[in-house]
């Protein structure tokens, strides 16, 4: 897939591995990339009846972290210090980056520093296993909510600094589809759950909005 994407020399994290055959998780995935091959996104993002919502949104936090590894690898080349000194969503939104851990305070970041911090912060998440169970009967944390919407509303920068600063790259290269769909999948997936505050999409407000009157229409 990646050669699809053209990363054949750009560096990207790991993908998370997959779950087990025969686990809660993996019958998911597969229930969800049937319904995506219908066409139908807002169908798509809905939580199948009698499932557990804790799984369901593990299993798209896993694909939306493989997705956007991906894309935001196309412009890595773009994507420099010198070129992208603060993370930021156009001129009106910037973002500081704090874990706790190696950055305890808000700091200002260039931009690829910061989507490295994230995706090492949310890889570190996904692959620890007492936060993202994938033993079949082993229990989600009672915070596994606000975890996932911390990490959410950390991918949804990505997405907005790509839309933002890195759209005509995205186009030269010819997968500006590609981008278009995986977005309009996360936001409907993020809107369907009320995962993000408003606040925090502000800066693709125009976009989301198109989503949502595209979706209406159909």
């Amino acid at each position: 897939m990646s050669a699809f994407f053209g990363l054949g020399k750009t560096r990207t994290f790991k993908p998370r591995k997959d779950v087990p055959e025969g686990t809660k998780q993996y019958q998911l995935r597969k229930y969800a990339e049937a319904t995506l091959g219908s066409g139908n996104l807002r169908l798509a993002v809905r939580l199948p009846d009698g499932e557990d919502l804790n799984e369901w949104l593990a299993v798209h936090a896993v694909d939306f972290f493989n997705h956007l590894n991906m894309l935001y690898g196309t412009v890595t080349e773009f994507c420099t210090p010198q070129e992208c000194p603060i993370m930021s969503a156009g001129p009106r939104y910037e973002y500081l980056w704090e874990d706790g851990v190696r950055y305890k305070k808000a700091t200002k970041l260039p931009a690829p520093e910061y989507v490295d911090a994230l995706m090492n912060w949310a890889q570190g998440l996904l692959d620890n296993e007492e936060v993202f169970p994938s033993e079949m009967g082993k229990p989600f944390p009672k915070n596994f909510r606000d975890t996932i919407g911390r990490m959410f509303r950390r991918l949804f920068r990505v997405y907005a600094h790509l839309y933002s600063n890195h759209f005509d790259h995205i186009c030269a290269l010819g997968i500006e589809a590609h981008l278009n769909t995986s977005y309009r999948h996360f936001f409907l997936f993020v809107n369907e759950f009320d995962l993000v505050d408003k606040r925090e999409l502000a800066p693709l407000d125009e976009l989301n909005e198109a989503i949502l009157a595209e979706d209406k229409g159909r």
